[in-house]
């Protein structure tokens, strides 16, 4: 049997949430899966159809973080067939006591944000007393593990896993025709898929956006996602007199949010550092991959893990408004976004959570 303990799991949505609903998936066919989750929104639906058995946690989340740790370890006593432990953040690991996930391999995932705490802060010291408990630890990217070396995780340690991908999905006409009504005649057709957020960067693609309206008169740019930055993107939007080429979603169906990245041309994301916040991986680019589209994303974090500089995409400085619209430039010149998306399609085959868990399983 498997054992998840996570905070982040779905229907909520989000990359974490994604990640960790797809290794509980990908584990399900190698063995039983026990998860332990945190309550959200529409949960008893989704666990009655799950092949996963999951328990659900609600309440303040000081006192839920405890009563999961102790239900977890009264599991543990309860069940002598555990092949292995999965927890998602440091902190889910952080109340189990030691000695009850020795006799098991342990796994816990890190991300660039969670981790990137000063040494000896506070914080810091209580990642690696987190850490020390576990036998692998997982980063979701070179960047990542880089980092995790800086603050303190010992680097023999650290596995590189990256974030597996669902397989596409058939799409229903219905929602291709949504999609088609949005993008209407547009050319380039411009996508991103995250929370509006300082570190995505938003505030420079419409910048560029703006220049690149004299060079394409039918541009357009659509941003799925929603965050505190959405009222500031609203006025920048307005002032930049872009409203007819910006469409801004912040609440979609996921079915719709499939058909807009199959009917893009180009999935654009120059994340930035802001603050701790940094992109570790970028899974977005791995599932407008697995539908035939290129990428545009930043030198700052993980995204050259997930886009092949000049074959799949390009890697630009996001912080540089320039080197954004020159890449947007570079990509669609000579049409190689067709051929940055037929790469892209290939590339994204291997991060198939087939062939992305049989790595954790090769650990085990």
């Amino acid at each position: 049997m498997f054992v998840i303990s996570t905070r982040n799991f779905p229907p909520e949505v989000g990359g974490m949430q994604n990640l960790m609903g797809g290794l509980a998936n990908a584990l399900v066919n190698h063995g039983p899966v026990k998860v332990f989750a945190d309550k959200t929104e529409n949960f008893e639906l989704f666990d009655k159809h799950s092949k996963a058995e999951i328990e659900r946690f609600g309440g303040i989340k000081l006192l839920r973080k405890y009563r999961k740790a102790n239900r977890i370890v009264e599991f543990i006593k309860e069940n002598k067939n555990i092949r292995s432990i999965f927890f998602d953040h440091w902190k889910s690991a952080e109340k189990i006591n030691t000695e009850m996930i020795s006799s098991f391999p342990s796994f816990c995932l890190i991300h660039s944000k969670e981790i990137n705490h000063p040494k000896d802060t506070l914080l810091n010291k209580r990642v690696l007393n987190s850490i020390k408990k576990i036998k692998y630890v997982i980063a979701n990217s070179n960047f990542t593990k880089n980092l995790g070396v800086s603050i303190g995780i010992p680097k023999e340690k650290i596995h590189i896993i990256n974030p597996g991908c669902d397989k596409p999905v058939n799409i229903e006409k219905e929602h291709q025709d949504e999609a088609e009504s949005i993008f209407k005649d547009s050319f380039p057709r411009i996508l991103t898929v995250s929370r509006l957020d300082r570190r995505k960067n938003h505030q420079n693609v419409l910048m560029c956006i703006r220049n690149l309206k004299e060079k394409f008169p039918n541009i357009k740019y659509v941003s799925v996602g929603d965050g505190e930055e959405k009222k500031k993107l609203m006025v920048l939007i307005k002032e930049l007199k872009i409203q007819n080429e910006v469409v801004i979603l912040d609440k979609i169906h996921q079915k719709l949010k499939v058909a807009l990245i199959k009917k893009s041309d180009l999935f654009l994301m120059p994340s930035i550092v802001f603050k701790k916040s940094v992109e570790g991986f970028g899974i977005s680019f791995i599932e407008a991959a697995s539908y035939g589209v290129g990428s545009i994303g930043g030198k700052d974090g993980g995204a050259s893990d997930a886009i092949d500089h000049k074959k799949t995409g390009l890697i630009c400085d996001g912080q540089d408004i320039n080197s954004i619209y020159e890449s947007i430039l570079k990509f669609f010149e000579n049409e190689n976004y067709k051929t940055y998306g037929k790469n892209a399609l290939i590339f994204s085959q291997n991060f198939s959570w087939s062939k992305i868990v049989k790595k954790y399983l090769n650990l085990i």
